[in-house]
């Protein structure tokens, strides 16, 4: 795209995230993200470049505080001073976007934008009332669980296996990407956590680390991390690439309890809480313990990543749309040590019916715990 074309578009990116456009522009700038890659990686590179600014506009005031204090310890000779500046936070927001602020620097008057509302409009904030997350959060170790711990303990007593207790804080939902042992739940299920292990549908429990999280996409990739655990020959569901179309049926797995739960619905709206297009909203039933989930279509292609619910409506629950689960592989292949992970966009199930294709996806869905 040449210059004037640049502007243009950035002009009908920002309409778009702000929900100006009338519907028929709105389905058409749809219909032109699903076909134009770049245009799409436009928005998104647009929308988190906007929340990076305005983090770093909300830091700047403490950072220049604590520069203070730093100045005046290194002047009494109590630390030393490496004469490091704010600078470094700067350089890394124009090399990552560069292109988007050469963009927005030629366009008169950006600096007029609401940043703050642009960026409430774009996902929904974890501390709004009107959304929650649905983690489950124990402050209590309830009988149930202590129950379950004993079986567990047992059944590892009489197979001579390692078993993992502690007191859980937080538990959601992951699943397999690979058959190593590659998982995908969502950030604020292990963003707080020391120690994380999953649970399988028969019990078994495993050690996992986190080698990737993203709280802007509210995507986390973890690894089960345990010899214990025996790899997949392969997994029977893909992770879709593309959009997925309103009314289209979806069914859920997640552990709401100490069992895998499954739930059935559609998909009601292509964006999530206020326009978030990160999102799609879908009418399923979900409760904490659900996040982290996958859901999938009738074909068994997982197509978002349950997250959030609206807190006073029923059966309106977002869910991360499934190509950031691409997004979020293709930063963690920078790492030399993933480079080579690859993911299935191809599902086997396209001709079983839910309670074929469910037998062949829950032995992948796990109780995600942290402390």
């Amino acid at each position: 795209m040449n210059d004037k074309n640049d502007i243009m578009m950035l002009d009908a990116v920002e309409r778009y995230i702000r929900g100006e456009m009338n519907p028929d522009e709105r389905l058409h700038f749809e219909n032109l993200r699903k076909t134009n890659g770049e245009i799409d990686q436009l928005v998104v590179e647009h929308t988190l470049f906007l929340q990076q600014i305005n983090q770093f506009g909300e830091r700047k005031n403490f950072k220049s505080e604590l520069h203070d204090v730093h100045t005046e310890l290194a002047q009494q000779g109590k630390i030393h001073s490496d004469k490091l500046t704010g600078k470094a936070k700067v350089v890394y927001l124009w090399k990552r976007y560069r292109r988007v602020t050469a963009i927005a620097a030629s366009i008169a008057g950006v600096t007029a934008i609401g940043i703050t509302t642009l960026v409430n409009s774009l996902a929904p904030h974890p501390k709004d009332p009107k959304v929650q997350e649905l983690v489950h959060e124990v402050t209590v170790m309830k009988q149930v669980q202590k129950n379950l711990d004993q079986k567990i303990n047992t059944k590892a007593d009489k197979d001579n296996q390692q078993v993992f207790t502690m007191p859980v804080r937080f538990n959601g939902t992951g699943f397999l990407i690979n058959t190593s042992g590659l998982m995908i739940t969502n950030a604020h299920v292990v963003k707080n956590s020391k120690n994380i292990y999953v649970q399988n549908n028969k019990g078994d429990q495993f050690r996992a680390i986190v080698l990737r999280l993203d709280p802007t996409k509210d995507v986390a990739i973890i690894k089960i991390d345990d010899d214990r655990f025996k790899s997949f020959s392969s997994l029977p569901y893909g992770i879709r690439k593309t959009s997925s179309d309103i009314a289209e049926s979806v069914f859920t797995l997640g552990y709401p309890r100490s069992q895998i739960v499954y739930g059935e619905g559609y998909l009601s709206a292509p964006t999530g809480f206020e326009g978030d297009t990160l999102s799609y909203q879908i009418s399923v039933d979900a409760y904490p313990g659900n996040s982290g989930g996958p859901v999938f279509n009738k074909n068994g292609e997982v197509i978002g990543i349950l997250s959030t619910k609206e807190t006073h409506t029923e059966r309106s629950v977002f869910a991360v749309q499934s190509k950031y689960i691409y997004r979020v592989i293709d930063e963690l292949r920078k790492n030399k040590l993933w480079e080579n992970v690859r993911i299935s966009s191809k599902s086997t199930m396209n001709d079983l019916d839910k309670v074929q294709q469910v037998k062949k996806i829950q032995d992948c869905v796990f109780m995600v715990k942290g402390d």
